[in-house]
């Protein structure tokens, strides 16, 4: 995909579960070749509008493509990493050992798992057990079998939760290299320091996208230096045009 295209296109999506609405008519591109951040509070709906981007969420209404095609394609397989919340590889099995499955699964070569434990820094723990890793690594074990076979399209939900500055740096630096090299990716955080990181941000708070801006528009917008006071900000100018 070129540069600069929308990799994925949202109109009016709504997502009702049960009988609550938890999204209400979102909409907004991401550019290919780009870090966009999806922030907002814990409970916001991040994780359902990713949910609904990567065709995993039922109950969805509206406009969704990804890659020219609509979420949950067969055709997308292999062409989107999704990395959740929680680890998604297999406890009683080494790291080495779930990236060949996966691999399999992908019809990846073997010789990408080499290239995937580097990118996540998991060499010295390459033969060591899922369930015997910390958290994080857990987590960037988990990240690694999204980046088998150089997905066009990245969806990460919190990827750097419980992992140290050095590596949280680290995992910014991979992303933007990813996305240097054409990749499209969405990386979901409730920690408003993530957000100068990215290319462009969309802002959530209660199902509701308040701002689909560039970092600096977004400072600029509020008046501050600060990206913390400016959602707050955005948020008090939202409830005060209700």
């Amino acid at each position: 995909m070129m540069k600069n295209a929308a990799a994925v296109v949202c109109r009016d999506v709504v997502v009702v579960r049960g009988e609550r609405e938890v999204l209400h008519g979102v909409g907004f591109d991401l550019r290919a070749g780009s870090v966009t951040g999806l922030l907002g509070p814990s409970g916001c709906g991040k994780t359902t509008l990713i949910r609904a981007i990567v065709g995993l969420q039922a109950k969805v209404t509206g406009q969704v493509e990804v890659l020219g095609l609509p979420a949950g394609a067969p055709k997308l397989r292999g062409r989107i990493g999704y990395v959740t919340q929680e680890p998604s590889v297999y406890g009683d099995l080494t790291v080495t050992e779930n990236l060949r499955f996966f691999a399999a699964v992908l019809g990846v070569g073997s010789d990408d798992i080499g290239r995937v434990i580097d990118a996540v820094d998991l060499r010295s723990h390459a033969d060591v057990r899922v369930d015997e890793l910390s958290g994080g690594e857990r987590s960037r074990a988990s990240l690694a079998a999204a980046l088998l076979g150089d997905p066009e399209l990245l969806v990460l939900d919190e990827p750097t939760v419980g992992l140290d500055p050095v590596l949280r740096r680290d995992l910014w630096e991979l992303f933007h290299r990813l996305a240097d090299d054409g990749a499209t990716l969405l990386v979901s955080s409730h920690v408003m320091d993530e957000a100068s990181r990215c290319d462009r941000l969309l802002l959530m708070r209660d199902g509701d996208l308040l701002a689909d801006e560039t970092p600096r528009a977004l400072l600029e917008s509020a008046g501050t230096t600060d990206l913390e006071q400016a959602f707050l900000i955005l948020i008090e100018q939202k409830a005060g045009a209700r």
